[in-house]
């Protein structure tokens, strides 16, 4: 039977690599966010939430975490939730964007694939992703599993809409996928305005991929007090998030973290020092003013 992929990043860490610590990172400038533009997330937590609760089935069947996002209109969708995440594409109309979602890993339940837990790094594929760094091999497998469903949909739409604009958006391991997904698409779509919004989100690739996303995309990463996901896979395994991280502290405020892998203890890597120091528990939320929590049983 599949396991729990975040159990067991932490069963892993602790047991193996027992309380690897965060490396230390100087600390830069941490800007408190505005309650306007917190306010601006609010339809993305619920989109990264929705992931949790269509199945990859209809919009309409999902319940009030679909309806939070009401003029949605979802134009594909599938995954089987285990091997393949569930994911959606469709039109926000008003975001005035397409919209491409995935979903994470849930830690209320005991399904997913393991790719979590995979931590050798792959070089991508010259035919999807030419002359770009390298990833985390279970995250690129389970992008792959959509990535053409996910083109194809993102093409239609542009054309129905007359739109360029586009947004990508998951939690935790929906949250890799979103960061693979908008290089995957700007590279074969170049025209294309982009926005990325993660919550909770493990470090994907390398220091030369954190670096790219930098120089190159715009991404915000959502973090959440002592969630452990976001400092996995460890630095000293050759991880690094690139710039962009927002996080939520104890009090719930909002601090806009420059740099990358900003060390100030407003920050998640100031925050969590090591995996021990983890909660579970603050994976899976609150976010937002609307106190979204991402994960199957809050559907």
């Amino acid at each position: 039977m599949l396991f729990n992929a975040l159990s067991a990043i932490l069963l892993y860490s602790t047991t193996v690599v027992l309380a690897v610590p965060v490396s230390e990172h100087k600390r830069a400038a941490v800007t408190p966010v505005s309650a306007a533009v917190i306010s601006s997330y609010t339809p993305y937590e619920w989109f990264a939430a929705a992931t949790y609760c269509t199945n990859g089935g209809a919009w309409a069947a999902c319940g009030s975490t679909c309806a939070a996002n009401s003029d949605f209109v979802q134009y594909a969708a599938g995954g089987d939730g285990d091997s393949v995440p569930h994911w959606y594409v469709g039109w926000s109309p008003s975001l005035g964007s397409i919209i491409v979602a995935h979903q994470g890993t849930d830690p209320t339940e005991f399904y997913s694939d393991l790719t979590d837990v995979e931590v050798v790094q792959d070089e991508l594929t010259t035919a999807l992703f030419p002359g770009i760094p390298s990833v985390h091999s279970g995250f690129l497998s389970a992008f792959e599993s959509t990535a053409t469903s996910v083109l194809a949909a993102v093409k239609a739409l542009m054309t129905a809409h007359s739109t360029t604009k586009v947004t990508t958006v998951g939690h935790s391991l929906g949250g890799a996928i979103a960061n693979l997904d908008a290089v995957y698409l700007k590279t074969n779509i170049p025209s294309i305005s982009l926005n990325t919004v993660t919550f909770g989100e493990p470090r994907v690739g390398n220091a030369a991929w954190a670096t790219y996303i930098t120089n190159s995309y715009t991404i915000t990463r959502v973090t959440h007090n002592y969630d452990p996901v976001p400092i996995v896979p460890f630095e000293d395994w050759g991880y690094e998030h690139p710039a962009g991280e927002i996080h939520i502290d104890t009090s719930g405020v909002w601090n806009s973290c420059a740099g990358i892998e900003n060390g100030s203890t407003e920050c998640e890597d100031g925050q969590v020092s090591s995996i021990l120091d983890g909660v579970i528990d603050d994976h899976l939320g609150p976010y937002g003013p609307s106190q979204v929590w991402m994960g199957s049983s809050y559907c």
